[in-house]
């Protein structure tokens, strides 16, 4: 179920589906056994905790995808890190700090990319993701910029 619902994404488990008329409601956990401390970069295998993350998704079918993330929190096992704990992050799926999916990051920006700024929040309210100007200007700013080709000599 997991290469249907979230392709490409590694070590992560879909353990419930609920479908409904309004929604799709997703439980995801993590299957990795550990993860790597983001400042000192140590592997730690032991858990402090755990939490829940609530990504916003790309909708399906015209139906709301809530995604219910269990997120695990670590501890450091390096003793001179500054980072006592840490939580594991899912790469491809979510990133630290983001509220949305990464899915859902690429289709705004590229929602942006064609309309900009107040278009492509209008367009994007017709697609159900509520979103402001602001907001896709914002992550229009955040995409790196394009490279540029070396110029070619005249013949």
């Amino acid at each position: 179920m997991e290469g249907l619902l979230l392709p490409s994404i590694a070590n992560v488990s879909v353990q419930s589906l609920d479908v409904s008329h309004e929604a799709v409601r997703v439980n995801v956990s993590s299957t990795s056994a550990g993860a790597e401390c983001p400042d000192c970069g140590s592997e730690s295998t032991r858990v402090h905790s755990s939490y829940l993350r609530f990504p916003a998704d790309v909708p399906s079918g015209g139906r709301l995808v809530v995604l219910r993330l269990r997120v695990r929190r670590f501890f450091c096992p390096e003793p001179s890190c500054a980072r006592r704990t840490f939580a594991e992050q899912m790469p491809g799926l979510t990133r630290r700090h983001s509220r949305w999916t990464e899915r859902l990051r690429s289709t705004l920006a590229a929602v942006g990319l064609a309309l900009a700024g107040r278009a492509g929040a209008r367009m994007a309210r017709a697609f159900g993701l509520p979103i402001s100007r602001s907001a896709v200007l914002r992550l229009l700013d955040a995409l790196p910029e394009p490279a540029v080709p070396a110029p070619r000599g005249w013949r």
